[in-house]
């Protein structure tokens, strides 16, 4: 058997809202005791973790003072430094705050959207000064239940003023910072903008600099909506926009579940990991789920620690489905080029779509050939059932 202990080259990384959960539902009270962000990066380094991201207020509260928030994050700044761990990603919360309840960057109130980029540029100046170089938008409030409040048109001109003036402002400061967007469908507004990776591609080529501006996809968002994650990762990545990745699991058409990577859809996960590491995805492994109202914190670390060893051993599968003759063989038999027809593929011409439009096809033939799919996807399963 495999070692599946983290190393820091894995860039395994939890939020301090991940594994700081105390167990709180809207239907409950917590079932843990808060722990603070100096006890969490010491459980995050003991289970093995690379680095610990965080919001604004996981860290300072939103009321501290400038000396409660400097001893805090001198407090956080030694703690890091005791365990080696490091701050690969930050973000602002912008929707548990009252003040957001009809959202941040689109509220329709001008007052609360200065104190959305305020909050915002002072949020960007702690993650750079502990070290992000990604900072991720998740706009959780940035919706409507009923489209007779919110103008979506406007909607959109005001998240795009709003990014663009944070580009400005990355750039005036001269910080090394990329910009990640989080799509979400919809909770805990009834519907929220850009509601898929989809949309914040399409959004992100809107902006003044598109160039410093990815995604950061959500498995339990995409699959809230009912698609398939990996498309959605496929497509930032083909884009160059995969700058982030939130690694979750989540039964389709739930509430946000944030179950244990890996918990609910091992298939999906498997090819999921596969294409990470297929791809070589350099980025931080970033795990944006939570552990069980159930657990005390040493079930938070079994949380924690499943699911870095989950990914690792979906890893080594994928480095297996790779290996294997008879899946490889599949493969090359079902992507089996034609050389007769290499000729009239890639850029048009005049010339090839005469060749084509001359050209006769089997139809009848090609529609009753079996593609063998079904003997590829059950030896996939083998695989994954740790019977092959």
């Amino acid at each position: 058997m495999s070692d599946y202990t983290p190393k820091p080259e894995h860039k395994f990384t939890f939020g301090l809202w991940t594994v700081g959960s105390t167990g709180r539902d809207p239907f409950g009270a917590p079932t843990r005791d808060a722990l603070s962000p100096v006890e969490l990066v010491h459980l995050l380094a003991e289970v093995g973790a690379y680095g610990v991201n965080f919001h604004d207020n996981d860290l300072v509260p939103i009321d501290a003072t400038p000396a409660e928030r400097d001893r805090i994050v001198r407090d956080f700044k030694n703690a890091l430094k005791e365990t080696g761990l490091v701050v690969p990603m930050a973000t602002t919360n912008l929707f548990s705050d009252p003040v957001f309840k009809d959202g941040a960057f689109t509220s329709n109130d001008p007052k609360v959207r200065a104190y959305a980029l305020q909050k915002t540029m002072q949020a960007i100046d702690l993650g750079v000064e502990l070290g992000a170089k990604v900072y991720v938008f998740w706009g959780g409030r940035e919706g409507t239940e009923s489209d007779a409040t919110k103008n979506p048109v406007d909607a959109i001109k005001r998240t795009r003023e709003a990014l663009n003036f944070l580009c400005e402002y990355v750039l005036d400061q001269g910080y090394d910072l990329k910009f990640a967007l989080e799509a979400k469908p919809n909770e805990p507004r009834g519907d929220i903008y850009n509601p898929t990776t989809g949309h914040m591609l399409a959004f992100i080529e809107t902006l003044d600099h598109p160039e410093m501006v990815g995604v950061n996809p959500e498995v339990a968002h995409e699959h809230m909506a009912g698609l398939n994650f990996l498309h959605g990762v496929a497509q930032a990545w083909e884009a160059g926009k995969l700058f982030h990745i939130a690694l979750t699991d989540q039964y389709p058409g739930r509430y946000d579940q944030d179950f244990r990577f890996g918990s609910r859809d091992l298939t999906a996960a498997f090819f999921l990991v596969k294409f990470l590491e297929d791809v070589g995805y350099s980025g931080s492994r970033h795990f944006d789920a939570h552990a069980y109202r159930t657990e005390d914190y040493e079930g938070v670390k079994d949380f924690a620690r499943g699911c870095m060893r989950t990914y690792l051993i979906l890893k080594e599968k994928a480095a297996r489905f790779n290996a294997d003759p008879e899946i490889q063989a599949l493969l090359a038999e079902i992507n089996a080029t034609e050389p007769s027809l290499e000729s009239v593929f890639g850029a048009y011409s005049r010339e090839k779509a005469n060749r084509l439009k001359g050209m006769t096809f089997d139809r009848v033939s090609l529609g009753k050939r079996g593609l063998k799919y079904e003997r590829l996807d059950q030896l996939t399963i083998d695989l994954l059932l740790g019977v092959r």
